[in-house]
């Protein structure tokens, strides 16, 4: 051999190769690796190792490989030792077929070859197969140690296999290794994770040593399974006994405090946080930005936000996440502008969150630019992604594109079909609702809860009676659905809507569940569409007593009063309004023209354009009753408390109507956002509206879209 090309033997030990890989040098490592194994001195195994280790540190799977290449070169591939530790680095690469086919190729297996193996299956999500190959070494009279019985406990944990992991644990006592911290602190996180929060507490109390990672356990456990109270308590517990806590305690901490908005012991634990120095922490700064948020405080959050010393991709995902479940759509997306400048790239969540903010605020033009981004930045396969895309088409009432979305997913589960048939109930499209659900069925996906809510949906906003009972009745029987509220809900909006209010208040009579408020003012709703004043009372009296600070039992009931001429009934109950504190929501209504978000409340005159939007309403009012329009005044209530008739054209959705027919070119068709239900009165309106200008105006309302054109509504004037 060449003298110039032969490898110092300082190489054949391995530690030159080690601060190779060390500083991600591989392929520099792998040449040396090559010519060392083409010498007369072969290299040693810890060489091998080396490499191995840095492949695995650094997910280099092609590495990998062509060090396997070397190791059979060299007739080193029936080391055991070997042999499990490409098996380890196959599994750190994701390639659990190349670390099985090492294992069956092993003449010989010990109980770290056996854990390589499962603990490559149990990383890699396939928990099942590496429950069943734990069972098999067993058969194989091999002893698992304590680190097996850490690998397969998770396992369980993931699967949330109760009976396995009590057969371990069973095991686990025979061989005396229950007094280890590290396999106690396995099976309280196993036991919590299979829901069983109790047998978890019984087992951290009698733990004879407890560490951080114990206290964490167990406190995560509480919080996993709505128990948030119990984790702050046992936080204290920990403090009295001087067990420091951790970062990690913080984020489980605070996470609890999320899940219950419980703002004053959160901000008791951001003292300590800054106390124990741990506020410049990545983690435990973006859990305090989403435990603020949602606590409702997205100020404070947004502070916080803006004074962390170091922020990736999760710390911006959980601001917007914060913005867009407070309502604030408009917030999420400027926040995802700055993210952008910042040089931050979005992960599939952020996408998620912008796109939910775009359905939020009916925002198409911004939910299509962010599809070109998806797009571009390869998240368009994603099955989250792609089922919220065709989510925000359908919530700002493109359909067509939603379903050509749908139908070109790569992928799809349970929450795309969902989304689908809920874009069609939102439009009123129920008889394409009931189709696609029938070819979800005949596909084999099966439909779950929340499929048959949005089923019964369409069948009651497109007055499908008969399907709607039939679907009712079958999701029991067929599919093994036991009913929920909103399902009952579903059933009494059905037949109100249709005008079947004796039926629907005997279907809440015989109802096993006691009716909750959303039922009560689904069936208030009806008596208003149809004008019955009896049912209204009854079901206006059930709601105020579940909910005595809802405004809207009040509303209803008053606009059936005035469609009804009861001018003392109604005086009395806007008399009993005022007396209980209650006061309504205003009314608010969004419009995006140029990538830009205009927000209008009713009665509100405060926008650059109000005199020119004011012009164009007295306008469009003229031409209006020349065309036969006459205000309603019993809807008077639902936007402004102002019994006058302009109150009327003070209605959100008319200042944005007008905002958007002065603002773009004839023809173009105008999308609001509404945050209640229209109103009787702007429902006709626009009707008017919609043939005087030649538009189209779509209205998405809290409950559904209206396509309005030529003088007629998608919905049929059934709503």
């Amino acid at each position: 051999m060449n003298h110039a090309c032969r490898v110092p033997d300082s190489f054949c030990n391995g530690d030159k190769l080690s601060k190779l890989c060390e500083e991600g040098r591989l392929k520099e490592a792998l040449h040396i690796l090559e010519l060392m194994v083409q010498q007369t001195t072969k290299p040693q195994i810890q060489a091998y190792v080396c490499l191995l280790k840095g492949c695995s540190r650094r997910k280099a799977l092609t590495e990998g490989k062509q060090v396997h290449a070397l190791i059979v070169q060299s007739v080193l591939d029936s080391n055991i030792f070997l042999a499990n530790t490409l098996i380890h680095m196959y599994s750190k690469c994701g390639s659990v077929l190349h670390a099985h086919k090492v294992f069956s190729n092993m003449p010989q297996h010990n109980v770290y070859s056996w854990t390589a193996i499962i603990s490559a299956y149990a990383d890699s999500g396939e928990v099942e197969e590496a429950i069943n190959l734990f069972h098999q070494m067993q058969e194989t009279g091999l002893a698992p140690d304590k680190v097996l019985f850490v690998v397969v406990l998770k396992a369980c944990a993931r699967l949330a296999t109760l009976e396995q992991g009590k057969q371990l644990h069973s095991e686990i006592i025979k061989r005396g290794f229950q007094s280890d911290v590290v396999v106690g602190n396995t099976l309280v996180n196993m036991y919590a994770k299979c829901g069983c929060t109790e047998d978890a507490r019984e087992l951290f109390d009698n733990m004879s040593e407890r560490d951080v990672v114990s206290w964490n356990a167990m406190i995560a456990g509480y919080a996993q399974n709505g128990l948030g109270k119990d984790a702050l308590a046992l936080f204290e517990q920990m403090k009295q006994e001087g067990m420091q806590p951790n970062n990690v305690t913080f984020v489980l901490l605070l996470n609890a405090c999320a899940s219950l908005a419980a703002l004053e012991q959160g901000k008791q634990l951001h003292s300590e946080i800054i106390k124990r120095g741990f506020q410049s922490d990545v983690i435990v700064g973006r859990t305090l930005v989403d435990m603020y948020a949602k606590c409702g405080c997205t100020e404070d959050a947004r502070g916080l936000f803006d004074n962390m010393t170091e922020r990736d991709v999760v710390s911006w995902t959980a601001m917007i996440a914060g913005y867009a479940q407070n309502g604030l759509g408009k917030e999420a997306l400027a926040l995802y502008e700055k993210m952008k400048q910042a040089g931050v790239q979005p992960n599939s969540v952020t996408f998620v969150l912008l796109l939910k903010a775009c359905a939020s605020l009916a925002a198409l033009e911004q939910g299509k630019q962010l599809h070109s981004e998806i797009i571009k930045k390869g998240f368009l396969s994603d099955v989250v992604v792609g089922s919220t895309l065709v989510d925000m088409y359908a919530k700002c009432g493109c359909t067509e594109d939603a379903r050509e979305l749908f139908d070109n997913m790569s992928e799809r589960n349970v929450v795309s079909w969902n989304a689908m048939i809920a874009g069609y109930a939102q439009n009123g499209l129920g008889k394409d609702a009931l189709a696609l659900f029938e070819q979800m069925q005949r596909e084999g996906m099966k439909p779950d809860e929340v499929t048959y809510i949005s089923v019964l949906s369409a069948c009651a906003h497109s007055g499908l009676v008969d399907q709607g009972r039939y679907v009712f009745d079958s999701m029991c029987k067929n599919h093994g659905v036991t009913p929920t509220k909103e399902h009952y809900a579903c059933m009494v909006d059905l037949l109100g809507r249709a005008g079947c209010l004796a039926d629907a208040e005997l279907f809440m009579n015989k109802m096993p569940i006691q009716p909750n408020s959303v039922v009560w003012m689904t069936l208030l709703g009806a008596a208003r569409n149809h004008g019955h004043v009896e049912i209204g009372r009854r079901a206006f009296d059930r709601v105020v007593k579940l909910e005595p600070k809802n405004a809207s039992p009040y509303v209803l009931l008053s606009n059936i009063y005035a469609a009804a001429g009861k001018t003392d009934e109604l005086a009395k109950i806007r008399n009993e309004m005022k007396e209980a504190g209650v006061k309504k929501m205003p009314g608010c209504s969004w419009i995006e023209v140029d990538n830009q978000l205009h927000a209008f409340v009713v009665g509100d005159a405060t926008h650059p354009q109000s005199k020119e939007i004011q012009a164009e309403l007295d306008r469009l009012v003229g031409l209006m009753k020349k065309a036969g329009y006459k205000p309603n005044l019993s809807f008077v209530l639902d936007d402004v408390e102002d019994e006058e008739e302009n109150a009327l054209c003070g209605h959100s959705e008319k200042q944005a109507i007008a905002f958007g027919l002065i603002n773009t070119p004839f023809g173009t068709p105008i999308r609001i956002k509404k945050n209640l239900r229209v109103c009787g009165d702007c429902h006709n309106a626009t009707k008017i509206i919609s043939k005087i200008v030649g538009r189209d105006i779509s209205v998405m309302d809290a409950t559904r879209y209206h396509h309005f054109k030529d003088g007629f509504c998608s919905c049929g004037d059934y709503w």
